[in-house]
C-alpha cells in the first residue's frame, strides 16, 4: 500500500516520505484494519513527527491520528493507532473507538470531526459546565479545535468571544459565528473582552495555546471563572500563579481527552451522539479549509505546525 513513513525525528516536511510499497498493517486481537477515504491533519501530528508528543511510536511509523474510513462497507471514524497511523492507504483503529461516521457530514468533514469537537464538548460541557448567557473567550478561534468551541459554544447558548492572529483568521471566526472577534495583533485582547462584558471577563476561557494567552486571560477572567487549558500551541508553557486564582476565585482545569477513553468511554460515545446529532441540525460543521490529495500530506503537516492554517486540513 502507498503510505507516508517517519524514520527520523525533525519537521514533517524534512522526515515524513511517501513509501509506495509500504506493508498493509495486520490487526492484533481488538483492532481492526481501516480503509482510510479521508485524514484529518492536528497539531500532534508535527510534534510527534518531531519527537514531542507524549506518546512516541517505534520508528519507523506512519503519522496520522484522526480519518474517515471504510469497514466492512460502513463509513466509521475515529484515531488511528500508531504506528499504523491515518496517511496511508490503510490504517488501523481500536476496535472499541470506531464510531460511525454522522451522515450530514462528507468524508473530509467526518474525518475532522473526532478530535476537535470531541475536545471543546468535553471542554465546554464536561470541564467548565458552560450555561446559556455565559460569556466564553476561545483562543485560535479560527483554528481547528478553536472552530469547534467556537461553533459549540454558540449552541449551548453563549456569547463567544473569538481572539485570532490576523485578518484572514478574523473574517474565518466571524463566519463561524463569534460574538466579537479580536485580533491580537492589532491591538490587547485583555483591554478588548474587559470592554465587551462591562469589566466582568469571561465566564469560561478556552485555550489550546498557551504562553501569553493563558497569562492574559487571567488578567480578564470573571468571578468564579472557569479557563479551560487544552494544549499548548504557541510553545510555552505558563507556571500559573496559584495565589492569583486564590485572590480572584477562578479555576484552572486541564483537558487531557484521551483520558476519557480508558476513564469514561461510555461519556465518549455519548458525546459522539451528540455532535452526530447536531450535525444532523447544521448546527455544527468542520472548518475545512483544504481537501488535498494524498501527495501533499508533508507539507500540510508542515503548514499546520507552522500555524499557517485555518480550520482543519484534510487529506484525500
Amino acid at each position: 500500500m502507498k503510505a507516508w513513513q517517519v524514520s527520523a525525528l525533525g519537521e514533517p516536511r524534512e522526515v515524513m516520505a511517501l513509501n509506495p510499497d509500504a506493508p498493509r498493517p495486520e490487526p492484533a486481537e481488538g483492532q481492526v484494519l481501516v480503509k482510510v477515504r479521508a485524514a484529518a491533519v492536528n497539531f500532534p501530528d508535527a510534534l510527534i513527527c518531531r519527537g514531542q508528543y507524549q506518546n512516541r511510536p517505534p520508528l519507523p511509523f506512519t503519522p496520522g491520528l484522526e480519518l474517515c474510513g471504510e469497514v466492512d462497507g460502513q463509513r466509521v471514524i475515529g484515531n488511528a493507532l500508531l504506528p499504523a497511523g491515518a496517511f496511508a492507504e490503510y490504517a488501523l483503529m481500536d476496535a472499541a473507538g470506531v464510531f460511525p461516521a454522522p451522515p450530514a457530514l462528507d468524508d473530509a468533514e467526518a474525518a475532522a470531526l473526532h478530535i476537535g469537537y470531541q475536545t471543546a464538548w468535553f471542554a465546554l460541557h464536561r470541564r467548565a459546565a458552560l450555561r446559556p448567557g455565559e460569556t466564553l473567550l476561545v483562543h485560535a478561534a479560527a483554528g481547528g479545535v478553536g472552530s469547534a468551541a467556537v461553533q459549540l459554544g454558540k449552541a449551548a447558548g453563549a456569547t463567544v468571544i473569538g481572539v485570532v492572529g490576523g485578518a484572514d483568521k478574523a473574517a474565518v471566526a466571524r463566519e463561524l459565528g463569534a460574538d466579537l472577534v479580536i485580533d491580537r495583533r492589532a491591538g490587547d485582547f485583555v483591554a478588548a473582552v474587559k470592554e465587551a462584558t462591562g469589566g466582568r471577563g469571561a465566564d469560561v476561557v478556552f485555550d489550546p495555546v498557551g504562553g501569553d494567552a493563558y497569562t492574559g486571560s487571567t488578567k480578564c477572567i470573571a468571578f468564579e471563572g472557569r479557563i479551560v487549558v487544552v494544549g499548548f500551541a504557541g510553545g510555552a508553557i505558563p507556571a500559573p500563579a496559584l495565589n492569583h486564582a486564590l485572590v480572584k476565585n477562578y479555576s484552572i482545569q486541564g483537558l487531557h481527552w484521551g483520558l476519557y477513553a480508558t476513564k469514561d468511554p461510555a461519556a465518549v460515545h455519548a458525546a459522539h451522539a451528540e455532535l452526530t446529532a447536531l450535525a444532523a441540525k447544521g448546527v455544527v460543521r468542520p472548518l475545512v479549509s483544504e481537501r488535498l490529495p494524498f501527495a501533499e500530506a508533508a507539507g500540510a503537516v508542515q503548514r499546520v505546525a507552522d500555524g499557517r492554517s485555518t480550520g482543519r486540513i484534510v487529506i484525500s
